[in-house]
């Protein structure tokens, strides 16, 4: 009987968790995995089941509002004290994994895939009084917007549709507002709160 081969390396005996089983990035915290879970065509909020790792669906899009760029997270992230120290009035982070939103001048219609980003800026917000950073990038390699290596490049058009999707997503007629958005910042911030949110997952689950 012939013995059974070995694995090549690297490769996933099981399908690995995308928020713990992937790597944070090529160069952090420049050049970062994103996970995507939502595409500006999505009505549905979707997001990766912690324990399982696969994608549910959280619930329908009350508003019209559609993601303006494809948004996930950064594998191996997390938002605690960390995060925290960087928002203004913040009470803690958010317990998620950091939030990315990926610009692409062609259209992304899938999810569940991840990419390679360079980290541009990061917009601040608080949800509830957590501190729910999102941060800024443009998909590597982009013919259009892969040379932008700070957010004060992108087009003031781009920065306003992501302010405006995430003041208005949770939106609830009758009802105050939810998110207070602390501002948008350039990359060098950005990548402070990249680093500040590996930390959190270091000191939170282990690894280097």
């Amino acid at each position: 009987m012939d013995k059974p081969r070995n694995f090549p390396a690297p490769f996933y005996r099981w399908r690995p968790h995308p928020w713990h089983g992937l790597e944070v990035g090529p160069q952090p915290p420049e050049r970062v995995h994103a996970y995507i879970e939502m595409t500006p065509f999505d009505f549905i909020k979707y997001e990766v089941d912690k324990v399982t790792g696969y994608l549910y669906v959280d619930r329908p899009q009350r508003t019209t509002s559609t993601p303006p760029a494809l948004y996930g997270f950064i594998p191996r992230t997390y938002c605690d004290e960390n995060v925290r120290a960087f928002s203004k009035d913040a009470v803690r982070g958010d317990g998620d994994p950091l939030d990315i939103c990926v610009i692409s001048e062609r259209p992304i219609n899938r999810s569940e895939i991840f990419l390679n980003a360079i980290v541009v800026g990061v917009l601040q917000l608080l949800d509830h009084n957590e501190a729910d950073d999102k941060i800024i990038a443009v998909l590597e390699n982009d013919h259009i917007y892969g040379h932008i290596t700070d957010v004060k490049d992108l087009p003031d058009v781009i920065v306003e549709r992501l302010q405006h999707y995430f003041q208005t997503y949770k939106m609830v007629k009758g009802e105050g507002p939810k998110i207070e958005i602390i501002g948008v910042y350039g990359a060098q911030k950005a990548k402070q709160i990249v680093d500040a949110a590996i930390k959190d997952y270091q000191d939170s689950f282990g690894g280097e």
